[in-house]
């Protein structure tokens, strides 16, 4: 089973380029983030013809995340994560897909720290953590992917001159990452390719994607029951150099 993660950066308007990849690389499950669009407005009947079955949690203007199976029917366990009723912004979405459960996240930026947005960031962090201890606990085949907004390490990050001081790298932001990771979870594509970068995330500034400047902040973790059953995996990078692109590629991972 292949199973990707891809923050479209605005489903509809790059619905072609998601159209095309899906059809070249024939991923068996998407995650989808940063779908920039009110539940109406999500392409259903566009990814149904494509093959694929969705589930998705919208919201005007920003955020958003969807889970696509293909040939399948992913089946909703929730739509938001648990831990405070009164967020209301869409990041998070649980489906059931051909025996795996699939946890479809879209962390926060966290910019501009310090403040409210920072402190949002670590609190959301914080009730994944809870989450994916009791997922753990439950046994089963997971998958927590997306888009963290998390460079783990130094090696994930072409430099760090003009990031010093960004949400994406800070010791918070790192720490929280790495929890979660102690808590039992494989970080799939670290795990394949430990001597490569492995970016996944290009900013349209500053031409980085031209000079390969680039972020690994979207990761796919496995819980133990996946683990060995881990194959191989990488990023479609050339997605990223196409006509009307998201500043992101997807990554993948194949599971037996």
């Amino acid at each position: 089973m292949k199973i990707a993660t891809y923050n479209i950066n605005n489903v509809n308007r790059r619905l072609p380029n998601l159209l095309a990849w899906l059809k070249r690389a024939r991923p068996d499950v998407v995650c989808l983030q940063e779908l920039k669009a009110a539940d109406d407005a999500f392409p259903e009947a566009e990814l149904g013809k494509a093959g694929y079955g969705t589930v998705w949690q919208g919201q005007k203007t920003w955020n958003g995340v969807a889970i696509l199976a293909r040939r399948a029917t992913p089946v909703l366990i929730r739509k938001s994560l648990p831990g405070d009723r009164t967020d209301t912004q869409s990041r998070y979405i649980e489906a059931a897909v051909e025996g795996l459960v699939i946890g479809c996240l879209y962390l926060p930026n966290g910019n501009p720290r310090p403040g409210p947005k920072f402190a949002y960031k670590l609190a959301w962090f914080r009730r994944l953590q809870d989450h994916a201890r009791k997922l753990l606990k439950s046994g089963a085949p997971i998958v927590l992917a997306g888009d963290y907004n998390a460079v783990p390490t130094d090696f994930d990050i072409y430099s760090m001159q003009s990031w010093k001081d960004d949400a994406l790298v800070q010791p918070e932001t790192r720490a929280a990452y790495r929890r979660l990771l102690d808590q039992g979870w494989t970080d799939a594509l670290r795990t394949l390719h430990p001597d490569k970068p492995m970016y996944t995330f290009w900013d349209y500034k500053r031409r980085r994607w031209e000079r390969d400047a680039g972020l690994r902040i979207d990761h796919l973790l496995l819980a133990p029951a996946l683990e060995h059953r881990l194959r191989k995996g990488g990023v479609d990078r050339a997605v990223r150099g196409a006509k009307g692109a998201s500043d992101h590629a997807p990554a993948w991972i194949d599971i037996k």
